[in-house]
């Protein structure tokens, strides 16, 4: 299963068919294929890594919670636990999986009485074979058959069970506020479910503190640490105390990255650089580029104000720009704008070419207020 497109409407504060396209348009090269793109069916690629970029207030988090949004109903088959309202959201996802193109349309309905969880209205499914030959087409009306007759559901689940039929992680979802002391917990909980071995652990501590030789979990409550070459048994409010938050927030981000890149599903991070050093940041896009690394086809999608990582990607139709008038939009940067593909993309951030840099006059305003 592979997520193609999402379009929404009456979601947050976004314009209507407020669209999300993870297919690549432009033209495919073959150091492309190589490091940019996965072919997840002849002809049909979608990207290793992708990017949401603006000014603050601009929208990226909305974009990029419409996408673990639309992960949650393909991965639970619900929606649930979000912090924005549903109601009279109508959501369009368009997805593969096995030879077949899918679309779901669905309403989104609040009811006090299940809690914090959706309600699933006027939900239609389609499908159409996936032929090389349509590969232009396969947004199009033209071969879609809707299925019916698939059975009763509860309203709180979506009929896109009954295609995909087991719950799977097919994406993992990194805000950036950070867990506190339940860090430490998540982390080796990830590592029980996703089969990740200590010696990775070890090895990614060492990237951002190697003065820890050793961490292990004691209970739900308790850790061991081994700390310049000192053994120590703490609390969880006491382990979070001792080391960085940059480094509690980033080997719990990086575990997850090994966890998607072995286990193949997507990796949703937002404002991924109050986790990471740039070089860091520079290293994980690697890693989703570098097909002997990635090789189950994970998707790294973030966004970002780091302008510079940009420089980092070879296309221009994975990166989305994010701007908020009177309603939130996103312009793709290939669909959007003439920039020539051989000029830094970061140059063209600082230059101001997709109108995203901070407003001097309010900047300088601020600035006599202080000095008043």
């Amino acid at each position: 299963m592979k997520l193609l497109r999402v379009r929404a409407s009456n979601y947050k504060n976004c314009c209507d068919d407020f669209t999300i396209d993870l297919v690549a348009k432009s033209k495919r090269t073959s150091e492309d294929k190589e490091y940019e793109l996965q072919e997840i069916a002849k002809d049909l690629y979608v990207f290793n890594t992708v990017a949401f970029v603006g000014k603050n207030a601009s929208g990226k988090t909305s974009a990029i919670e419409l996408l673990e949004c639309s992960y949650s109903i393909l991965s639970e088959f619900r929606l649930e636990d979000k912090h924005y309202n549903y109601d009279n959201v109508k959501l369009e996802i368009i997805f593969y999986h096995e030879d077949y193109i899918y679309k779901y349309n669905t309403g989104l309905k609040s009811d006090p009485a299940l809690g914090n969880k959706a309600n699933f209205t006027r939900q239609h499914l389609y499908r159409k074979k996936y032929y090389k030959s349509k590969m232009k087409e396969i947004y199009s009306v033209e071969g879609f058959e809707e299925i019916l007759d698939l059975g009763e559901l509860p309203e709180d689940t979506s009929i896109i069970f009954f295609i995909l039929k087991k719950k799977a992680t097919r994406a993992v979802y990194f805000n950036c506020d950070g867990e506190g002391t339940d860090t430490w917990r998540l982390l080796f909980r990830a590592m029980k479910t996703y089969k990740i071995s200590e010696n990775v652990l070890t090895k990614v501590i060492k990237v951002f503190d190697d003065k820890i030789q050793n961490l292990k979990m004691v209970d739900d409550k308790h850790y061991k640490l081994v700390y310049q070459n000192y053994v120590k048994e703490l609390s969880d409010s006491e382990l979070i105390h001792l080391l960085s938050s940059g480094t509690t927030k980033g080997v719990l981000l990086y575990i997850f990255v090994v966890a998607a890149l072995e286990n193949g599903f997507d990796l949703l991070i937002d404002e991924v650089e109050n986790h990471f050093h740039k070089t860091l940041v520079e290293n994980m896009i690697s890693l989703f580029k570098d097909k002997t690394v990635n090789r189950k086809s994970a998707t790294l999608i973030f966004t970002t104000h780091y302008c510079e990582v940009l420089d980092l990607f070879n296309r221009q139709d994975n990166i989305w720009i994010a701007k908020s008038d009177s309603k939130i939009r996103l312009d793709n940067m290939y669909g959007s704008y003439n920039i020539r593909p051989e000029l830094l993309k970061s140059r063209q951030f600082y230059n101001n070419a997709f109108d995203t840099a901070v407003n001097y006059e309010d900047l300088m305003a601020l600035k006599k207020e202080l000095m008043r």
